[in-house]
């Protein structure tokens, strides 16, 4: 099948190299010159294991295109897919200018019974205003429908081969036969692509990254209980996860989430709900508690350090919001230097994958470490925002002859209490007892 899809960020460029994969001819298109000159040759702007190489091999055999020229990758295509960016906009809801104005552009350009798929993260009500604006310059009949992405950073590749469920909102037969043969060698294993109206698929996105933010969330405030009742959020964690009710996925505290996704469609949801006057409570409360919990490693460090900081040189471990990706959207790094920086302390920083987007964004404000171990000379405490897996299992001896002060806050909580205390350090954690 001849697919175009509308974006190379980190959703379509994805996308379409997976389904290149599974044997479609797939053309690429994006506005920025010199992306699509980097792609051409194989240059990933976005650090995602395994995406490199599909890139490269789909490239090489001539399934996979990259342009500038909408109609280059539109005309003749059966599906064309809108990943373009929803940036939230001034009062946390989602700017559709950037899908709305692909969908007015791809009209002229579409085959007749073409599917226009609605890829981009957007707000019950999209589909009706993409059918709208497509129509509005289109010659031929086409069909539109809602395909809303569920990939995590740092597994983008493996989600999109590997669904655990394919959400299709389309109202009509040709929509569904086109999508249902396109995600067919993706279903092999029996997952179930489930068809829906067009606005249930669009909410359905919102509603899954609200449900995981709301996880998150709610394991981070029973860490911060934990910490003034003297309980240990470990245990907890796996008392509460150990029930098939509950399950234990996304009950890890930490400092707070951050990226491209919940951040933005959690304010999105909440903004929704509130112009339908349905308010989410719950989802307002969700992302009010996750702006606080940024602020957790900041005051943490500052008691660790007797509540000086002016002077102090602070070692960073972790720049990324999750591991497994160099995404600094929304990260409580940034949250965490800003607030070090303005309390007069030294950064210095490492992170495995993240430096470039960190230089970019952060200037010489921080001195950037070439390893892990060189953050350390002579910092007064040690951060871990990120748990990459060079943090898990490092040399503690090293550690502790590196630092001027044998101090640690652990945002991640990857090492064990007593052992920490045997070692020599003063350590800190997220809900558990400090060593």
């Amino acid at each position: 099948m001849k697919v175009a899809v509308v974006g190379t960020g980190y959703v379509g460029l994805v996308v379409g190299a997976c389904f290149a994969e599974t044997g479609n001819d797939v053309t690429c298109v994006d506005v920025d010159p010199a992306k699509i000159a980097g792609l051409r040759k194989n240059v990933i702007p976005i650090y995602e294991p395994g995406l490199g190489e599909l890139v490269e091999r789909n490239q090489r055999v001539g399934r996979l295109h990259f342009t500038t020229v909408l109609a280059e990758a539109v005309t003749g295509a059966e599906a064309v897919f809108i990943a373009v960016g929803t940036p939230p906009d001034e009062d946390g809801s989602a700017d559709l200018r950037h899908v709305l104005g692909v969908a007015r552009d791809l009209g002229p350009h579409l085959a007749p019974d073409a599917v226009v798929v609605t890829k981009s993260t957007v707000p019950v009500g999209t589909g009706a205003r993409v059918r709208e604006a497509v129509a509005s310059t289109a010659t031929v009949p086409f069909h539109v429908c809602s395909n809303p992405e569920f990939l995590k950073e740092g597994a983008a590749v493996e989600d999109s081969m590997r669904p655990d469920r394919v959400v299709v909102g389309a109202d009509s037969a040709r929509a569904r036969d086109v999508m249902s043969e396109l995600y067919a060698p993706f279903v092999r294993t029996g997952k179930p692509i489930l068809f829906m109206d067009v606005p249930s698929a669009e909410l359905t996105k919102y509603a899954a990254n609200a449900m995981l933010a709301t996880r998150i969330t709610f394991m981070n405030e029973i860490a911060n209980l934990c910490e003034r009742v003297g309980a240990n959020v470990d245990q907890v964690r796996r008392g509460i996860g150990s029930d098939a009710r509950i399950g234990s996925s996304f009950l890890f505290p930490g400092p707070g989430y951050g990226g491209s996704c919940f951040p933005k469609d959690v304010q999105a949801l909440e903004r929704l709900a509130a112009a339908v006057d349905s308010p989410l409570r719950v989802v307002a409360a969700v992302h009010a508690a996750n702006e606080h919990q940024k602020g957790r490693l900041f005051a943490i460090v500052r008691d660790a350090l007797g509540g000086q900081l002016a002077g102090r040189r602070v070692a960073i471990w972790g720049l990324a919001f999750k591991a497994q990706t160099d995404d600094m959207r929304e990260s409580p790094a940034l949250v965490l230097i800003e607030a070090l920086l303005g309390a007069g302390a030294t950064v210095v920083a490492h992170d495995p994958a993240a430096m470039d987007e960190a230089r970019r964004r952060l200037g010489t404000s921080v001195t950037f470490a070439p390893t892990a171990y060189d953050a350390l000379e002579g910092a007064d405490a040690l951060v871990i925002v990120t748990d990459w897996n060079e943090y898990r299992h490092p040399n503690f001896d090293r550690m502790r002859a590196a630092l001027a002060r044998p101090v640690i806050v652990d945002g991640r909580n990857l090492y064990d209490p007593e052992r920490m205390a045997r070692t020599g350090f003063t350590y800190r954690s997220i809900g558990r007892p400090a060593a």
